[in-house]
């Protein structure tokens, strides 16, 4: 199973898309087709299915920083500037070499007032003493240091000053001279002379995190702990990347990879799992206020003479809500209220028990379908428990018994993979079936049906690879049955 995303025209859409302007999202069209090609898309780390069109690069930190150093080279090279400069120019646009040579030879002198290079720098004296404009002390001219502008100051006022701005967060990338009236830009050629060591480290990963997230076509992987980046290519079809981290996500909103379901019904459904909503359906759906201070109770035994707890302590009938001094064997006894019968046929209590009615048949609505994603998404995280296992235990062992090179066992890790894959997509189906407009009967039927042969298939390949192949774990020697169970797996993963 697969969707098709209908995209605006890709040369139209670029700028929005990669700034993030997801606001056709809404508006995809989503449908389910039959096609194996791109249902192993996600799990292409793991498989020898080949792309169709490489939709991202994945990038590791030696891989952003060799892209880094030659963006670098082809703006001072194609500039005449020098390579911190050529650094300065990019950083101010975000590391679009484009803008850059359109900026630049639209209007050099504009960009360079902008950035704050000069054309002709303003050199120290060579000899004498000096003094500093921010400790006002004076110092011999080898003690003091300034910017292309020519403001001097004393080297230690210099590494106060980079590490205090080094230190508030990637702002410092941006460094200007310390003269107020001066925009002079302050160079990596600067900070590797002047500041201590951890700040130059610092300053190092800024430059270096700079490249991915000032960059429009770049993103981090969202898994914790894991320093790669993606360099998508827009215009592809799908927006799910998975990265040599084995972690899936949505290029567009970087949530978890979640086909078949549109970004704005996972931002929706992750934000009611978070919020307070449920618990306030909850309490309308199973507890009553008390009629004379109004904090909710909730009866779950016993009879209906209820006593509010101190300093309250009203008694009252949790039928009706009437005190309970007007009750007794006249009104029904302690488990009944006739009152309430009869008040509810003269339709007193309509509004009140219809808005409770509602509450309750939301918050069980919202439980099944919670109960079912969060149940999948455990069952995911069994299976890629298992997967590992199978990958590093089990596929060994089982060479050894039924004597068949690994090479002929890769169907049982194609299986586990697509036991993986489907656990994921049918885990959002949940989500997509809890916002599916009740009106549309027909639809959600149809969801519904093919929602259960989804399950149906999934469960028989996840018995098979699960509980069958233990059989084959277990024996001591090669079974007459294993090319049998070979053709039954791979049918099912098909």
């Amino acid at each position: 199973m697969d969707l098709e995303v209908e995209l605006p025209d890709a040369d139209e859409a670029l700028d929005n898309f990669y700034s993030g302007d997801d606001s056709d999202d809404a508006d995809a069209t989503y449908d389910f087709i039959d096609d194996d090609d791109n249902f192993d898309d996600d799990s292409h780390h793991f498989t020898s299915h080949h792309r169709h069109q490489q939709r991202y690069t994945i990038m590791s930190e030696a891989d952003i920083c060799q892209q880094q150093e030659e963006d670098v080279m082809k703006i001072s090279t194609v500039l005449s500037i020098s390579r911190v400069a050529a650094g300065i120019l990019l950083r101010h646009y975000n590391w679009s070499v484009s803008k850059v040579h359109d900026e630049w030879f639209a209007d050099e002198e504009k960009v360079r007032r902008a950035v704050g290079l000069f054309e002709n720098p303003v050199p120290l004296p060579g000899a004498g003493e000096m003094m500093c404009g921010i400790c006002f002390e004076t110092y011999p001219h080898d003690r003091m240091s300034a910017a292309a502008c020519g403001h001097a100051f004393c080297n230690a006022c210099w590494q106060g000053y980079m590490s205090t701005a080094i230190n508030d967060g990637p702002g410092c990338l941006m460094l200007r001279c310390p003269d107020p009236s001066c925009g002079a830009a302050v160079g990596q050629d600067m900070i590797n002379l002047l500041a201590i060591d951890d700040d130059k480290e610092k300053y190092r990963r800024y430059f270096l995190r700079s490249f991915i997230e000032n960059n429009r076509k770049t993103k981090w992987c969202p898994a914790p702990g894991c320093n790669h980046a993606v360099d998508f290519i827009v215009g592809s079809g799908s927006f799910d990347v998975t990265c040599s981290c084995s972690y899936s996500f949505c290029w567009n909103c970087t949530e978890e990879a979640h086909r078949p379901v549109d970004c704005s019904t996972v931002a929706k459904w992750i934000l009611k799992n978070s919020t307070e909503s449920e618990n306030m359906n909850w309490i309308l759906a199973n507890s009553k206020p008390c009629p004379k201070c109004k904090r909710p109770i909730e009866k779950n035994q016993g009879c209906m003479h209820i006593t509010c707890t101190p300093p309250c302590k009203f008694e009252f009938c949790w039928l009706c809500l009437g005190p309970w001094s007007d009750h007794g064997e006249k009104t029904g006894g302690f488990y009944a209220c006739n009152r309430y019968e009869s008040a509810k046929q003269e339709g007193a209590f309509d509004e009140a028990e219809k808005r409770r009615d509602m509450a309750k048949n939301s918050l069980e609505r919202y439980t099944h379908y919670y109960e079912r994603w969060a149940t999948n998404q455990l069952s995911r995280q069994k299976a890629l428990a298992d997967l590992q296992q199978t990958q590093n235990v089990h596929l060994e062992q089982l060479s050894d018994k039924q004597r068949q090179p690994e090479s002929q066992l890769k169907f049982i890790i194609e299986a586990w993979l697509q036991i993986v894959e489907c656990r994921r997509v049918l885990k959002w189906t949940y989500a997509y079936g809890y916002y599916l407009p009740e009106h549309e009967h027909a639809k959600k039927q149809f969801f519904e049906y093919l929602q259960g042969e989804a399950e149906s298939g999934l469960q028989r390949l996840h018995h098979c690879a699960e509980k069958e192949l233990q059989v084959y774990l277990s024996e001591e020697e090669p079974s007459t049955n294993f090319n049998a169970f070979r053709t039954k797996l791979a049918g099912l993963t098909r």
